[in-house]
């Protein structure tokens, strides 16, 4: 049985995710405030720049170039996807970060109440382990493996995702696109990330997290992209990093809140993944540099101008066939 405070902290951590879970924009900045407030959780900075590039892939889809390659109506899915998916991890993992959060107010660890936001046991164990022993990586890729394996089934396998999205042919082009790609920008115009092929696949996913996380806190630019992820205000438009860049781009994409409404969400019937998976111990391996090119400066330079061409041709072809 609750204790009456305890009762109230359960109630305000729903309050605040609640508020905090309307859109791409506020998502992106309740992680960004929680990690200016409690910077020993790695993972708060990771979703907040990951949540970013999610805003841009939506914004991307509303651009003046991405309206021409891509037919309306699965334009449409695929936000519904991204929205969904990161709408998904924000519910589970918000409360996550604020009981934590409300654990060192108390001065005394509150992990027993993660029941009640429907925390799977696997963070259950984690959140203890790291009260008691503070080991930051390890958290943070917990918080990865947990998130990622959360999102396969309601997601990723849904029915509808994975016939509309994920197994329809637009997602070969979407996939050469740079919609599988997460940067981070600096000021000083460069941009660093990596991409992931076969997304639909958790492992890979994982993989991916645990990338970006080395990028964002061991790698030698990591201050650089903390500067800019902790300064510039998340609008959902690429513009927020593009303006920073060394060449022209003819590609507008819009402010998030002006291209999109809000989506309202429901989540189902509550199943914990951890129960029913085995052998996550081997995603543990110490974060160390990928062999994979990370500086994606010239790449996206490269893309741009390809997607330009791409969007000619399109606009070429739709003109000669009227």
């Amino acid at each position: 049985m609750m204790l009456k405070k305890e009762s109230q902290i359960v109630s305000t951590i729903q309050k605040k995710t609640m508020s905090g879970n309307v859109d791409n924009i506020s998502r992106t900045k309740a992680y960004l405030n929680y990690y200016k407030n409690n910077q020993e959780i790695w993972w708060a900075l990771l979703a907040s720049m990951v949540s970013r590039n999610a805003g841009w892939n939506m914004t991307d889809l509303k651009s003046n170039w991405y309206e021409t390659l891509i037919a309306p109506q699965y334009s449409y899915t695929l936000f519904l996807t991204f929205e969904r998916a990161n709408w998904f991890i924000f519910s589970d993992a918000y409360p996550q970060l604020l009981l934590y959060e409300a654990s060192k107010n108390e001065k005394r660890p509150l992990f027993h109440l993660l029941p009640y936001f429907d925390v799977s046991e696997f963070m259950i164990r984690e959140w203890n382990i790291f009260w008691n022993c503070g080991n930051l990586e390890r958290l943070c890729t917990a918080l990865i493996i947990n998130e990622q394996h959360l999102i396969q089934r309601p997601v990723i396998e849904h029915p509808f995702y994975s016939s509309h999205v994920f197994k329809s042919l637009p997602y070969f082009l979407v996939e050469h696109l740079h919609f599988n790609t997460v940067l981070f920008p600096t000021f000083e115009g460069n941009l660093y990330g990596f991409s992931v092929d076969k997304f639909q696949k958790v492992e890979r996913r994982i993989e991916l997290g645990k990338k970006l996380a080395w990028l964002l806190f061991k790698s030698e630019q990591s201050s650089l992209i903390h500067q800019f992820g902790l300064q510039v205000e998340p609008t959902g438009s690429r513009r927020d990093y593009e303006k920073y860049v060394k060449w022209k781009i003819s590609k507008h994409t819009p402010i998030l809140r002006t291209a999109y409404s809000p989506v309202l969400h429901q989540r189902h019937d509550y199943e914990d993944w951890s129960l029913s998976t085995r052998n996550v111990k081997r995603f543990f391996k110490s974060l160390t540099e990928p062999k994979r090119k990370y500086i994606l400066t010239n790449w996206y330079q490269h893309k741009m101008a390809e997607l330009f061409l791409a969007m000619k041709i399109e606009t070429a072809l739709i003109k000669a066939f009227r």
